[in-house]
């Protein structure tokens, strides 16, 4: 791996080859440089090159660097978020990727009200069915929807899926085109705080042919900052 700076030309010259390559245009796809466990020099690395969209797994870790790093930057929460940690997230988090529970949107609900604030959420949806992950079976998501259209503090701007862990990308491409079908059945409902236009979907090893199948966010950690895990001490 190069440098933060080398890492990002090379993610960015990818991500502009994958929209080519589907006849999309660059903007339609965010880079969310998944900075969890990096240390703040790192991200400033990013934010020297242009990056302004971050994304972390833990509350704690979004919050003390969302407070020690100035500048116009974007949040997202793409963890596993547990509801005990909710009430620190309004007025600090752009986009919560990871709700996978009607309790953990009710817990949204509830204090971005207290907040005076609404979420912008996606659904996290399981597509490959993998036990030792998070997020609802595809089949249940419009049930889901129906039970939250009605909450005011959230707005559901698309769906989300953390694809298997492959050698070969390939093998995740029917996982994308999955998801994306269901986002355009879901679309169909047309519920007031339901917007559904957003596909977060692919990471460091699959992230390229995500974009080909229609990904608007693409969350990548490995590709941009390494393997090195920071430990604080």
């Amino acid at each position: 791996m190069g440098t933060v700076a080398e890492n990002l030309k090379d993610v960015e010259r990818k991500i502009q080859a994958a929209c080519e390559r589907a006849g999309r245009k660059r903007e339609e796809v965010t880079l969310v440089a998944v900075s969890k466990t990096k240390p703040v020099e790192m991200i400033r690395e990013a934010m020297e090159e242009g990056i302004t969209v971050f994304g972390e797994n833990k509350v704690q870790e979004l919050v003390e660097k969302h407070d020690e790093l100035q500048g116009e930057l974007e949040w997202h929460m793409i963890g596993h978020l547990q509801r005990n940690k909710v009430s620190k997230l309004p007025g600090r988090v752009k986009m919560i990727h990871s709700v996978d529970s009607l309790r953990l949107a009710e817990e949204i609900d509830r204090q971005f009200e207290k907040a005076g604030l609404v979420a912008d959420i996606l659904i996290e949806v399981n597509v490959a069915g993998e036990e030792s992950k998070f997020g609802l079976a595809p089949q249940d998501v419009e049930d889901f929807l129906d039970k939250i259209k009605n909450f005011n503090h959230i707005c559901v701007k698309g769906l989300m899926t953390i694809a298997p862990f492959v050698e070969d990308p390939e093998e995740n491409r029917n996982i994308f085109i999955n998801l994306r079908k269901l986002l355009i059945d879901m679309r169909a409902k047309n519920n007031d705080n339901i917007d559904m236009t957003e596909l977060s979907m692919g990471m460091t090893g699959d992230y390229e042919v995500a974009i080909e199948e229609g990904a608007t966010f693409v969350r990548v950690g490995t590709g941009i900052f390494g393997n090195r895990i920071y430990q604080k001490g």
